[in-house]
């Protein structure tokens, strides 16, 4: 697969800005909560096919109240169904979003890197490394291999 490469600047204001607009969203968002993995992995997942269900039993619950214990919570669950909507959206954007952002910086994280590995090798190979010696020796340590340390044999009897 062929790109260009991506060649731009993200000003110190444009970046600011940008955080600002994050931070504004977070402040619009009051309710938001962090799951730790193992709650996340505990609850139930309403995905595409779930939501169906989901509107049918909030019409069926709307329609007939009269078979749900006093303790059920209709307008509650009205309330989750609704912010549920209304963040499927923003959800949505976000994510495409990140996936923006992840793939550009990857992208030119690894032309970064790649010039970097240009500029070592060349600074390597030019014989002309007067006052870059220390310098190259320091980047080749990116290169260096760790020493497998020996395992401790078993003592015998």
């Amino acid at each position: 697969m062929s790109r260009s490469p991506v060649s731009a600047t993200l000003t110190a204001t444009d970046k600011d800005e940008l955080l600002q607009a994050i931070t504004t969203i977070k402040e619009k968002l009051p309710f938001l909560i962090d799951l730790s993995n193992e709650e996340r992995k505990a609850l139930p997942k309403m995905g595409d096919k779930s939501r169906a269900f989901v509107s049918k039993a909030l019409e069926v619950a709307t329609q007939n109240p009269e078979f749900l214990p006093r303790s059920f919570n209709l307008e509650e669950m009205r309330k989750d169904v609704q912010l549920f909507e209304a963040l499927y959206p923003l959800l949505l954007a976000l994510t495409q979003l990140q996936e923006l952002v992840d793939d550009t910086s990857l992208a030119v994280g690894s032309e970064a890197y790649a010039a970097a590995l240009q500029v070592y090798n060349y600074a390597k190979a030019s014989g002309q490394t007067a006052g870059l010696d220390a310098v190259v020796e320091e980047m080749g340590q990116r290169f260096a291999r760790k020493s497998r340390k020996s395992k401790p044999q078993a003592a015998t009897l």
